[in-house]
Parts: structure tokens; C-alpha cells; sequence
């Protein structure tokens, strides 16, 4: 008895994550209201703070969701990195774009909070992108070629190409869904990062 409860509890906060995700597709996680969320999960919304401390809380769990789904993306783009050198930037393209095509509404909510009105939830998405740029700098110091980078300049590097990627995936979103734009747009980001990277290379550390 006591799983099954544990069970439909859980099934309960996901019902109420996946509605959130379906509300903000096309608006503003500061426009939807705890009454609206709770009615697409089907319970009353007093009962809405058994999962959730706020709606904050719940906008905070989605950042993390969400990040988690870009982690893994750009973690596939970059496996082995040390024993292949310097990652091609067509194959991380192309793996983010799956992942995008895969889970657009997770990035669409990711890419339009950013810059939201939700502090709560603008903050969280900013401490995770750091996360990130600090996760990537790491695997950036086990690459033979930057063995000798100081810290901060693993991290600069780190945050140009999570900037790169971010920026790809909001105009990839906002598109108009043409094949055409869409090579256009990934291979504009393509340029982007071969130059990140030959830039990289010619990097002297202490310049």
C-alpha cells in the first residue's frame, strides 16, 4: 500500500511537471497560474503543495529537468574527448539538434526563461549554465593540446562554446521549420565554433 501510494504521489508531481511544460510552450512561466496547473494535473490546488513548495519550486525543477536533457547532449558531443583531441563542432551540432528536435518544449522553456520574470527561475538557469561551462572546462583540461591552460582560460573558452550552443538552439527554435534555414542556421553556428576552436589551438597560455 505504502508503494502505491509513493507511486501515485510521483505520478501526481510528474503530471503536474508535464503540465507546466505544456502551458509554457507558448507562454511565459510567470504567466501561468497554480489554479491552471493544478486543474491539468487533476487535483484541487490546495493539494498542489504536497509536490511543490511554490510555483517557483516547480519552475526551479524544470530548470533542472531541462539541464539535465542539455547536459546529457552536449556530454554525448564531447565523449572521449581526451583521446580524440578537440571535438568536431559538425558532431556536437548535430547531436544538440537531435536533442532539440527530440525535447522542444524543454528547451523552448529553457531559452524563453532565461531572460524571464521569474527570478526564482531565471537565477536557477543561470547557476546551471555555470555548472555547465565549469563541467565542460574540466573535460576541456583533460584534452592533450590545453593540459597547459590556466583554470580561467579553460572557462572563457567553455563559456563561448555554451553561449554558441545556447544562442543555436533559440534560433533554431525560432524558425520558421524550413529545411533550408535550419542547415543555414546550424551551419553559421558551425562557423562559430570551428573559430572557438582554431582559436584555441593558436592560444598561448599567459598571453
Amino acid at each position: 500500500m505504502a508503494g502505491s501510494r509513493a507511486e501515485k504521489k510521483e505520478q501526481t508531481r510528474q503530471a503536474l511537471l508535464d503540465t507546466t511544460i505544456d502551458l509554457v510552450d507558448d507562454r511565459s512561466f510567470g504567466s501561468i497560474s497554480l489554479r491552471e496547473v493544478s486543474r491539468g494535473a487533476g487535483i484541487v490546488p490546495t493539494a498542489f503543495y504536497r509536490h511543490f513548495a511554490s510555483m517557483e519550486d516547480l519552475g526551479v525543477t524544470l530548470v533542472e529537468d531541462a539541464m539535465r536533457m542539455l547536459r546529457g547532449a552536449l556530454r554525448e558531443a564531447r565523449r572521449d574527448l581526451a583521446g580524440r583531441g578537440m571535438p568536431t563542432a559538425r558532431d556536437s551540432l548535430d547531436i544538440l539538434l537531435r536533442k532539440v528536435r527530440t525535447d522542444q518544449k524543454q528547451f523552448r522553456f529553457l531559452v524563453r526563461e532565461q531572460h524571464g520574470g521569474v527570478a526564482e527561475v531565471r537565477r536557477a538557469i543561470g547557476t546551471e549554465l555555470r555548472l555547465l561551462s565549469r563541467e565542460l572546462a574540466i573535460d576541456l583540461a583533460r584534452t592533450p593540446a590545453l593540459v597547459s591552460w590556466e583554470a580561467e582560460d579553460l572557462e572563457v573558452a567553455a563559456d563561448l562554446i555554451v553561449t554558441i550552443m545556447m544562442t543555436a538552439v533559440a534560433e533554431l527554435l525560432d524558425g520558421d521549420g524550413r529545411e533550408s534555414t535550419e542547415r543555414t542556421l546550424v551551419a553559421r553556428a558551425e562557423k562559430q565554433l570551428v573559430m572557438v576552436f582554431l582559436g584555441m589551438s593558436a592560444w598561448r597560455p599567459g598571453e
